[in-house]
C-alpha cells in the first residue's frame, strides 16, 4: 500500500498553484450610497447658509419705487447722435423730452446706451446733461460677453 505524498504533478496536491485573475468589476453601490447621503446633507444645509441674520422688518404701506414704470432708454450712436427710444433728439431737447416722458418724476429710471466705439467724454456729457436736469436714477447699459456667466 503505497501512498503518493507531496509534490506530484496532480492538480489536487500541494505542489500545483492556481493563479487568480484580478477582479475587473467595480461595485458602485457604496459610491451611490455615499453620494445620496451627501446630496441629502447639502439639500438640508444649503438653505440654512443663505438665510443670514433673522430680523423682523417693519411693515409699510409705501409703494415700491419705480416698480411698474418702464425705464427710458437714451442711445448714443457711433456718430454721436442721440436717440430717446426710437426718436432722434438733440442735446438741447434731451432734458425737456425726458421730463415730459417721465412726467416730471426725477426718480424715473433712465438707461444710457452708448456704442462701444464712441468717445467716453461724449457718454459722460450726455449723462451730465441728464443729471443736471434733475434725474437721479441714471445707469449705463452693457452687454454680457458670449459665454460669460451673468453676475448677481
Amino acid at each position: 500500500m503505497a501512498m503518493q505524498m507531496g509534490g506530484g504533478g496532480g492538480r489536487g496536491g500541494f505542489g500545483g498553484r492556481r493563479r487568480h485573475r484580478p477582479m475587473s468589476e467595480i461595485n458602485v453601490t457604496p459610491m451611490v450610497d455615499v453620494m445620496l447621503v451627501l446630496l441629502i446633507i447639502f439639500m438640508v444645509t444649503a438653505p440654512l447658509m443663505t438665510s443670514g441674520v433673522n430680523v423682523d422688518l417693519p411693515k409699510t404701506n409705501a409703494s415700491p419705487v419705480n416698480a411698474d414704470t418702464k425705464p427710458i432708454t437714451v442711445t448714443i450712436k457711433a456718430d454721436g447722435s442721440l436717440f430717446m427710444g426710437d426718436d432722434a433728439v438733440s442735446t438741447d431737447q434731451l432734458v425737456a423730452k425726458l421730463q415730459a416722458a417721465a412726467q416730471n418724476d426725477p426718480t424715473h429710471r433712465i438707461f444710457v446706451r452708448g456704442d462701444q466705439h464712441i468717445d467716453y467724454g461724449r457718454v459722460m456729457q450726455v449723462m451730465g446733461t441728464i443729471t443736471s436736469g434733475g434725474f437721479t436714477h441714471v445707469a449705463l447699459l452693457a452687454e454680457q460677453p458670449q459665454g460669460a456667466p451673468a453676475s448677481r
